[in-house]
């Protein structure tokens, strides 16, 4: 390899080590390296600050197969994006991150962590070194922490009161393409979750929550369906497209004659013999079906095929089944229906069966596609948000927000306090920062007061984004939170007349906005101390 370095000697036979094509890497260091940093934090965060809020632009991506992305959920647009600069790529792991954990705020994450990387460039270039404005951005984010905690309001978590929950989901619901259908897709995300719930625990368990979808139909035709949807049909079109109080018997083996393991030949050499296998295989057939409807089953869902001979002894023996489906929907039958995965026809009993009230195939317009819905189960619990719409891209779309309103509804189940939004909590914050940024005599101040500025980004991005002008309302609404007292004042995006947040409904989660702080400020912390780059090759670094 023309890279390794080679051992050599000189005259005297001391050893000594050649470094080979030194001259083709790349190095940057010292204040070279955070301005290449920041210019790539910065530009990924323009790119993104035109999405967020209601009023947010959304951005059509292209992937190099030509399939169309229409979106403004920042994760889905990062991930989406040909990131080239190892910075920028921790940018898109940074709202991966926040996705994963919290499900919103992914756009926010990324543009607060944009505006710190700014801030930061201006105190470099005054001379302030590194990790002192690490160190400040760190105390800030303390400081900005404690203020999210004293501001926030306990907001009631309560099946038997929903509409502050729907109110919230209608927050998330408000910047995405869905938004006409908001307060049904808000309804039908919070059923979804209180129907999974587990109240004492406070969790949510998403393995219940199965979101599926077909193209056609309008978007106002989404539905929740208290049972499993199923992107199948009976086997045999003859089968019944409807079976009431079904018992389901679950199957992964194939309804075939058992085979070797191994490799084999058979030879069939007279007309005798290919009777006498034809025979077996029948005799076959018609044991496994007899085993199945000795239990009692009258549906029987397999996960894998089976040819027309078995398909037409199923029909005969007046056996409905679905075949080929897949692995996690057989799971999710078999927790819904209370039934047993049976691996083998010789173990199946009746305890293993699954129970539901009714099995019916769904239709769709003039198109053949049909969709098996299972109801009434076993489990009541297990439900599937079924999604319709005019196009691919509207589907994909209304998954992707059904999601995030899915995830903000559990945060509040996992932790019921709540801090309002449109930029209210951030300016909050930046006030209280800034304030005691004024009590620190030592050079941590300058790196706090620029904390304070970064977090103005998100309502100044609102502003913006909603034709408002950026500066003049922010600094209005910062001299009216001061001088009121009031944290719940943020930018009024839907010119509903007021900035009173709580009056508007503008919900976010607190921990959510505490992941946004906690996670920009780590990832801002690791950048600053990067100060040496070796790179092989001449722009293999370039963003």
């Amino acid at each position: 390899m023309s890279g390794r370095p080679t051992l050599a000697f000189d005259e005297f036979g001391r050893p000594f080590i050649i470094i080979k094509d030194q001259s083709t890497k790349k190095r940057l260091h010292g204040i070279e390296v955070h301005k290449s940093h920041i210019l790539a934090g910065r530009t990924l965060a323009d790119v993104l600050k035109t999405s967020l809020g209601p009023n947010g632009m959304d951005k059509m991506l292209v992937s190099p197969d030509g399939d169309i992305t229409i979106t403004n959920d920042g994760a889905t647009i990062l991930q989406q994006m040909d990131v080239e600069h190892q910075i920028a790529k921790l940018l898109v792991e940074l709202s991966k991150s926040q996705d994963d954990e919290i499900g919103d705020g992914t756009t926010s994450v990324v543009v607060f962590a944009g505006a710190l990387l700014e801030q930061a460039e201006q105190l470099l270039d005054r001379g302030i070194h590194p990790i002192r404005v690490a160190d400040g951005y760190e105390i800030a984010a303390h400081l900005a922490l404690q203020r999210l905690d004293d501001i926030s309001e306990d907001f009631p978590v309560n099946s038997e009161d929903l509409e502050p929950l729907v109110r919230t989901a209608m927050t998330t619901l408000g910047s995405k393409i869905i938004n006409r259908c908001q307060r049904k897709m808000a309804e039908i995300a919070v059923d979804a979750v209180m129907s999974v719930a587990d109240m004492s625990r406070k969790d949510v368990d998403f393995e219940l929550i199965k979101v599926t979808s077909k193209v056609g139909g309008r978007l106002e035709d989404t539905a929740l369906v208290k049972g499993v949807v199923v992107d199948k049909d009976m086997s045999h079109p003859q089968m019944p497209k409807s079976i009431r109080d079904a018992k389901i018997a679950i199957l992964t083996c194939p309804f075939e004659p058992p085979k070797p393991k191994t490799k084999y030949g058979l030879q069939i050499s007279s007309v005798e013999d290919y009777k006498k296998l034809r025979e077996y295989e029948k005799e076959k057939f018609t044991e496994m079906v007899k085993q199945v409807k000795d239990t009692g089953a009258n549906l029987a869902i397999c996960q894998w095929g089976f040819d027309d001979e078995a398909n037409h002894l199923l029909l005969t023996n007046e056996l409905p089944a679905v075949r080929w489906v897949g692995g996690p929907e057989i799971e999710l039958i078999a927790i819904a229906t209370g039934g047993r995965i049976v691996p083998r026809f010789s173990e199946l009993t009746t305890e293993k069966l699954g129970k539901a009230g009714v099995v019916r195939e769904l239709s769709f317009g003039t198109t053949k596609d049909r969709m098996l819905v299972i109801e009434e189960c076993h489990n009541t619990r297990a439900v599937t948000i079924f999604i319709r719409g005019g196009n691919k891209m509207i589907v994909e779309e209304a998954k992707r927000s059904i999601h995030d309103a899915l995830c903000v509804i559990r945060n509040l189940v996992r932790d019921s306090r709540i801090v309002y939004g449109g930029g209210a909590a951030d300016i909050a914050c930046s006030l209280a920062v800034a304030a005691e940024a004024d009590k620190i005599s030592t050079i941590e101040q300058y790196a706090m007061r620029a904390f304070a500025d970064a977090l103005e980004s998100i309502p100044l991005s609102l502003a913006e984004n909603s034709g408002l002008r950026p500066i003049e309302t922010v600094a209005d609404i910062k001299a009216q939170q001061i001088l009121e007292d009031n944290p719940r004042l943020g930018v009024d995006c839907m010119g509903k007349g007021t900035n009173d947040m709580k009056v508007q409904n503008v919900i976010e989660t607190l921990i959510g906005k505490r992941q946004q702080i906690s996670l920009a400020t780590q990832l801002v912390k690791m950048i600053l101390k990067i100060d040496d780059i070796r790179s092989p090759g001449g722009d293999d670094y370039e963003f």
